[in-house]
């Protein structure tokens, strides 16, 4: 990810189809790729893996198609992602996707200080896998010091940019090379099944639905690549830009976990620790090759780090600039950082961090919080884009409109799955965050004179509450486990 303001220096420029592509693969390849060959082994084998890259691949191309086409029809509403959700379904709907969005960029920020301390945890045993007293501790003060570089005016340098970048991709094209050059067939072929060897579809497509929240979250910031259609040199070049970035990385991804079965048994791949690309390439070459992924690990988690604080900041700060949010949360220094949001922002990250003492498997936990905190506001994205194709709001003639239709239906559909598949305990802990969330929603209307809800609102709001309620009694009672 890189920051907003580097976003908009770039915006200004215009830049030609290999430049393009490049800048939508370096938007998408993020920190998970790196735990694709344990994810992937804990719940399938190779022959789910494959029908679950077949549907994210097909799922997420229509999504991100999805807010291509909005960032081109409708170019006004370039605050957020909640501004397609509040321009289609009300300002309470609205609000519910920037928080959705806002604890998905907390939620997230906190699985990459897991990821950071279970990654060194080689050297330091007491980090563990993330969860003990000890990584806590280290990664909330991680987790402020960026806080206070941001308030102090530091912001994106390039130079780290070109660092995070060589550090992600360098380390994952030496790993799909040599598992290539290791790979074993036989292995691969008692991979194929998984589950014990069951060959029924059911039983594969439902090895497959349980990795569907780590596709999710691999390719979260996906709309971002929406933000470079506007920097191509030629309108053609939106689309083949889109096209070619995206498969790319689809192969990148697939090829990681797909070359992992012909290296390791099933049942050894989902038992090997976090981050598990190190744990593959070591059994491989040796202790230097978990060294060499680690090390590339921390380097582009650390580096991409300060852009990451500051987005989970301005999912508050912009939608509180149009009145969206409490004034207060608007609220900057004189280095021109958004101090309250940032606050919050780490505040909320912080309390994910403790939860991480009660998690049984914290990574996991908190990847799978992320991805589903983040399919609403998707989901949404998706509903509004069908909207218009239905209502034909911005469609002058049929000739583009069938084929949006059809593209914004697929997402919609697929980010509906998205929702079933998480399941009804990631529903209802997204729920307890949503519920308290409506007292900033109270206190933005009242500023501005309005009425809080309307009856439809009022309904969803209750519906809410109950969904928090439940949750909460849920984990009380054990019936939800974190």
């Amino acid at each position: 990810m890189t920051s907003t303001e580097t976003r908009s220096e770039q915006a200004e420029q215009k830049v030609n189809l290999p430049t393009l592509t490049a800048m939508v693969v370096g938007s998408m390849i993020g920190s998970g790729v790196f735990l694709l060959p344990r994810r992937f082994g804990t719940e399938t084998g190779v022959a789910g893996a494959l029908i679950a890259w077949t549907v994210a691949g097909t799922g997420m191309l229509m999504l991100a198609f999805v807010f291509q086409r909005l960032a081109i029809r409708k170019p006004n509403l370039n605050a957020g992602i909640f501004t397609y959700a509040k321009a289609g379904f009300g300002d309470y709907v609205g609000f519910n996707s920037a928080i959705g969005y806002w604890a998905s960029a907390c939620a997230g920020n906190v699985s990459y200080w897991v990821l950071i301390t279970t990654t060194m945890s080689a050297v330091v045993p007491a980090f563990g896998a993330g969860d003990t007293v000890l990584a806590v501790v280290v990664s909330a003060i991680g987790v402020w010091l960026f806080v206070f570089l941001v308030l102090r005016g530091v912001r994106d340098a390039a130079v780290i940019n070109y660092i995070v970048t060589i550090a992600k991709v360098l380390p994952i094209l030496v790993f799909i090379l040599i598992a290539i050059v290791a790979f074993e067939a036989g292995v691969f072929a008692d991979n194929f099944w998984g589950g014990g060897g069951q060959y029924s579809f059911a039983a594969v497509w439902e090895q497959a639905t349980g990795t569907m929240l780590i596709t999710v979250f691999v390719f979260l910031g996906i709309e971002g690549a929406a933000v470079y259609s506007r920097m191509a040199r030629r309108r053609e070049d939106v689309g083949r830009a889109t096209v070619i970035g995206f498969l790319s990385v689809l192969s990148v991804f697939a090829l990681v976990t797909l070359v992992s079965y012909g290296v390791m048994p099933q049942s050894d791949l989902a038992g090997v620790s976090q981050p598990s690309m190190a744990a593959v390439l070591e059994s491989i070459v040796g202790p230097w090759g978990s060294v060499f992924i680690r090390v590339g690990v921390i380097v582009s988690v650390l580096g991409a780090y300060l852009a990451w604080t500051l987005m989970a900041a301005e999912v508050l700060f912009i939608p509180a600039k149009s009145d969206d949010m409490p004034r207060f949360l608007s609220s900057t220094n004189r280095h021109d950082a958004p101090v309250t949001a940032l606050v919050m922002a780490a505040g909320l990250t912080t309390l994910l961090l403790v939860a991480l003492l009660f998690a049984a498997d914290a990574l996991d936990f908190m990847l799978d919080l992320t991805a589903a905190l983040s399919l609403i506001p998707y989901l949404l994205a998706a509903a509004y884009a069908l909207k218009l194709t239905l209502t034909r709001e911005t469609y002058d003639t049929r000739q583009s409109l069938a084929p949006d239709m059809a593209i914004a239906a697929v997402a919609t559909v697929y980010t509906l799955f998205l929702v079933h598949a998480a399941g009804i305990d990631k529903l209802l802990l997204s729920c307890i965050l949503y519920a308290p969330a409506a007292a900033l929603y109270f206190k933005a209307r009242r500023e501005r004179g309005l009425r809080v809800f309307r009856p439809a609102e009022a309904v969803l709001f209750g519906v809410i509450v109950v969904g928090a309620v439940a949750g909460v009694f849920s984990l009380a009672t054990g019936a939800i486990e974190i």
